[in-house]
Parts: structure tokens; sequence; C-alpha cells
């Protein structure tokens, strides 16, 4: 609504307005903080991290059009693995110097640890990655209103609001480790459910999917931030949430960057039947953007059914995939925060329970 009445400039202004009245409020009223044991900034290993979340996308965001195979993919992917890897050397040994590392890699002995970091990045292949596509199909492909479309994304996105309060009361009954797994089974389950609906479905198709991912994946979030914390010794909780965090906004990043080529991958798979011989990968690059009048001038005798068509079966699929990963974090999660936890952590995120 706010793009039909106001452009969609106003749809960027608003919210970056909205920031830097926060961040101007924040400067003004929040508390200024600071270690005094802090060391100088660990510059190598924050350079090789960034160049690693830098490299990656790009080499995977380009494979689709030039092929897994070229050098504009092959090198970034390749100084991707670098960059890890010397990330990995920097950090060992600025802890074995006892500096402060950037991340604290030695937390990831910990096996809760390491369950809360599959935690933390499954939103971002089972729900994030729907808030990019979802509004490009709806808008861009399928001709629907914005309004139309931002109920479809209400229905998404809305129980995100209610669902951490629900989680809060479901784990003085059962295990954090229960509650989290059976958000991600649900929010699998909407997202094969997803996978059938098509270019001609509407609100009530459309309501049992989106709902289901809604609140599945609303039931691990209000209690990730609350679980990040508390599987590592109390002294190291403000690294702990440092790494969660990161490895949050990192995976969606990785995942959007992931996830958009292979939807370019799958359309080109489905393109090819219909028009043989032809180079159907632009055309696929160009339909997973949304951008259906230039996907048609690319495919000579191609009409906007059989685009719409075979963009179905291929989002069909990828939901396919993005439901099974879901589903196998379910069950990594809840048999790692299962276990027994070291630290002795008491109350709703202790293990065991249900």
């Amino acid at each position: 609504m706010l793009g039909d009445s106001l452009g969609w400039r106003a749809v960027v202004v608003l919210p970056g307005s909205v920031s830097a009245l926060a961040l101007v409020l924040g400067a003004w009223r929040l508390p200024d903080s600071r270690n005094p044991a802090a060391t100088r900034l660990d510059v190598a290993g924050t350079v090789a991290f960034t160049l690693v979340l830098g490299l990656l996308p790009l080499g995977v965001l380009q494979a689709p059009a030039q092929g897994w195979g070229a050098v504009q993919v092959v090198l970034p992917l390749a100084g991707a693995v670098l960059a890890a890897l010397l990330f990995w050397r920097t950090e060992a040994r600025v802890l074995r110097r006892g500096g402060q590392a950037m991340l604290d890699i030695s937390l990831f002995r910990y096996p809760r640890f390491v369950g809360v970091q599959l935690l933390a990045a499954a939103p971002a292949y089972g729900f994030v990655v729907l808030l990019v596509l979802l509004p490009i199909r709806f808008i861009g492909l399928e001709g629907r209103s914005s309004w139309e479309a931002g109920q479809f994304m209400l229905l998404l996105s809305g129980p995100i609001l209610l669902m951490p309060g629900v989680a809060a009361r479901l784990v003085g009954r059962w295990s954090a480790a229960a509650v989290c797994a059976a958000g991600l089974v649900l929010c699998a389950a909407g997202l094969l459910w997803l996978g059938h609906c098509g270019p001609t479905s509407g609100l009530r198709d459309y309501a049992g999917p989106l709902l289901a991912i809604g609140l599945g994946i609303g039931l691990p979030w209000g209690l990730m931030d609350g679980l990040a914390v508390s599987v590592v010794p109390r002294e190291r909780a403000g690294m702990a949430a440092g790494i969660f965090n990161t490895v949050r906004v990192a995976g969606e990043g990785i995942a959007l960057a992931l996830v958009g080529a292979g939807l370019a991958a799958l359309l080109a798979t489905e393109l090819r039947p219909l028009f043989p011989g032809a180079d159907v990968a632009p055309a696929a690059q160009r339909l997973a953007t949304g951008d259906l009048a230039q996907a048609l001038a690319l495919l000579p005798g191609g009409t906007r059914a059989e685009l719409l068509q075979a963009y179905a079966r291929a989002f069909g699929l990828l939901t396919q995939v993005l439901a099974g990963v879901t589903l196998a974090t379910a069950c990594v999660v809840f048999r790692i925060l299962r276990t027994p936890d070291p630290h002795g952590a008491q109350g709703p995120f202790a293990a065991g329970r249900g």
C-alpha cells in the first residue's frame, strides 16, 4: 500500500528515516560502555571474515549466468575458501597469544553452542528468503497488486510477533530442544505445502502454508537469543551472543545468494524442454528476479502462461529442498540441544526435559 500511494522510494526512505531516528536517540540516551582490558582491534580477522562474506555471495550469484566453471565464479569462490582458512588460522593464533579475537572460535568446542548456531541459520533458508522471493513472484511475475501481496506477506510475518510469547510458555512444560525442533518441523511442512500453490492460487490457498511457516519459525525465533548465551560459561556470554548474531546475519546473506542461484538453475532446467536449442540461462536469471517482460523478450515464441508455469514448478522444487534442509536442521538441533549441559544451566533452557 505504501508503494502504491507514495511510490517505491517511500519503501526505502521510511525505514531509513526510522533507522536514522533510532541512531540519534540511541547516541543521546544509551549509556556507553568500554572494556578496560580491551586490546587492539583484530584487523586481520575482521578483514578475512569480510572477504569471506563478500566473495562467497559474489561467486554464487554469478554462477547461473556464467556457469560454475567460469573464471568469474571460480576465482571468488576460491578466494572465499582461502579467506576462510586465513580467518580460522588468524583467530587461533590470536587466542593462543592471549589476545581478543574477533570471534572466539574455541566456543565451537561446545556441542550445544554449535547446535544454537544451526538454529540461528535456520530462519535464513526457512523464512527470510521468502521475504524476498514471494513479493517478486506475487508482484513482478503474477501481476498482483502490492496490497494483495502485502496481505499474503502479513500471513507469513505476522505470527513472528506472537509466537515468541507462546514459545516462552511452552518451555515451561517441554524442553527448548523439543519446542525449537517442533517449530522447524512445522515450518518444513509449510514449505512443502507452499510449493503446491500456483499462479492462480488465491489468499485462501496461500493462507495455510504461509501461516504454518510463520508459526513454525516463530517458535525457535523466540528462544534463540536466550539459548545463545545459556550454552556457554557465563563469563563468555557476550562473545557467544556476538557470534550468534554474526551467524544469523551472515547466514541470511549467504542463504539469499544460494537460494537465488538455485532458483535460477531450476528455472533453466524447466525452460530447456520448452525452448530446445535456445540459451535459456539469461531468461532464467531474469525470471528469477521478477523481470517477466525481459524473459519473454529473450525467449521468442514463449508465452506468459508457459513461463509462469515453469516458475511454479521450479519454485515447488526449491521449496522441497528448503523443507528438507529445515527438517534436517530440526533433527540435528533436537539431538544436540538435548545433550547434558556441562555448565549446569537451570531454568527453561536446561537440556533434557520433554
